[in-house]
């Protein structure tokens, strides 16, 4: 693609960070077919290839980009099917995080909009404010007919029982001889919505011989703040981080960093570019994004202990767009799952975004609703027990359109090799694996605990 900015608009880093992303398009489409919002629009404009051109045009005419640019950048997920599928491989992750920037900058949203944003920006990524926004949100719940869309679809999102769990600083340590030391990313909206997360991921790996920290300092990864182009927030999460981080290093040692929210994972492993030009952590973002994991690709690495329940569920996994299309983790949870026991299905038009995607579903709700049907319509025709996924916000999003329990993948790990069963299957009725009958899966406690 030719760009035409002026040598002093190329001499802004952003700018020029962006042409030498839009020079290296040359718009052979392969990108668009595997788009959600295209396939389900069919408006260019809402393709890849369409967003890429109407990025290029903001900067050059400079000033403020029209209402319609906005519409349809907002209508971007991020999942980056588009970077799977691209011939050329066009860094469009950074384009697009470019063109938020350059919105939140020069754009002005309606004052409703600019509220919302405000509100979600500050709430989602403080646990102890959200908590009592989602205790709010409970009461709210009748008058949910009467609310504009987006406030109704809020209120559409709030689990029917959150169990929160907000950790302090602190060191969990190894059952046994502590084999390595992991900081845990603790994350911001997951500790209000479901705090069994973290409380299994911190089992299973002191189990195999982990201590994992807490570390003081650590916060949000920022991830939220990005997506909605407040770069500037985005950058003071991730530096408070680093720095957290480090200073554990250099005081304790610190052999990586263990993330269970696959879109917060996207973002630390991206540190070394986020912070590049930050004066004074450049170097220790690198360091830090190298150490950062998936839980799933710690416990593949570390060898995940015999079962010692009989599994056998049927499990649908579900891709999350920022495991599959950012950090390419697809093989681990479901080599993990298998040697748990359980039987891995696939699902249909897996590379598809479910439409949760940070806070796209409280901003574009009726998007976001049109893709979590179609991605509950592929799943539920696999005819599943259970389905496990790496992000809360696919757990959320998912639960609205399916009545099958979902749960995150390292719960169910935790299950098969030792830990509580997960809270989302208690009561459940799943069948007995072994004769094909309806059971409720057996807890781990009384005469059959281990650990």
């Amino acid at each position: 693609m030719r760009t035409n900015f002026s040598p002093a608009q190329l001499a802004i880093p952003e700018i020029a960070e962006a042409n030498g992303i839009l020079e290296t398009c040359v718009h052979y489409g392969f990108c668009t077919n595997t788009c959600p919002t295209y396939v389900v629009t069919r408006d260019e404009n809402d393709s890849p290839r369409g967003r890429i051109d109407l990025i290029r045009a903001m900067p050059e005419s400079g000033g403020a980009p029209a209402p319609k640019t906005v519409h349809h950048l907002d209508r971007c997920l991020s999942c980056l099917s588009c970077m799977t599928t691209c011939a050329v491989k066009v860094d469009y992750v950074h384009l697009i995080d470019r063109a938020r920037a350059h919105i939140e900058r020069h754009y002005a949203r309606t004052w409703p909009d600019r509220l919302l944003r405000r509100l979600l920006a500050a709430m989602l990524s403080r646990p102890r404010l959200f908590l009592p926004a989602i205790r709010l949100g409970h009461m709210a719940k009748p008058l949910g007919p009467l609310l504009p869309g987006r406030l109704r679809g809020m209120l559409d999102l709030i689990p029917a029982a959150p169990r929160p769990d907000i950790l302090h600083p602190q060191v969990f340590r190894a059952e046994g001889p502590a084999k390595t030391r992991l900081a845990l990313l603790a994350g911001c909206a997951q500790q209000a919505l479901e705090g069994s997360i973290n409380a299994a991921t911190i089992r299973i790996l002191q189990r195999h011989g982990c201590d994992v920290v807490v570390a003081p300092g650590s916060r949000c990864c920022g991830s939220l703040a990005l997506h909605m182009g407040r770069e500037a927030d985005a950058i003071a999460m991730a530096r408070a981080n680093v720095e957290a981080w480090w200073r554990e290093a250099e005081t304790d040692g610190l052999d990586g960093i263990v993330v269970n929210a696959s879109g917060c994972g996207s973002t630390v492993k991206d540190y070394g570019h986020l912070l590049a030009r930050q004066t004074g952590v450049a170097e220790n973002a690198r360091r830090i994004a190298a150490l950062a994991n998936d839980v799933s690709e710690v416990l593949s690495r570390i060898g995940l202990r015999t079962p010692i329940i009989p599994t056998g569920y049927r499990v649908a996994y579900h891709d999350p767009c920022s495991m599959q299309h950012v950090q390419h983790v697809t093989r681990e949870p479901r080599e993990l799952l298998r040697s748990a026991g359980f039987e891995v299905l696939n699902i249909p038009e897996n590379h598809f975004c479910c439409g949760s995607a940070g806070t796209y579903n409280l901003l574009q709700p009726e998007m976001a609703e049109a893709l979590g049907r179609r991605k509950a319509d592929h799943i539920s025709g696999t005819q599943p027990d259970i389905i496990p996924t790496g992000n809360i916000g696919c757990i959320t999003q998912l639960r609205r359109y399916l009545p099958i329990p979902i749960v995150h993948t390292v719960e169910l790990l935790d299950w098969a090799t030792g830990g509580p069963l997960p809270p989302a299957l208690d009561g459940v009725s799943l069948r007995n694996p072994s004769v094909r009958e309806t059971v409720k899966p057996a807890a781990l406690s009384g005469d059959n605990a281990i650990w």
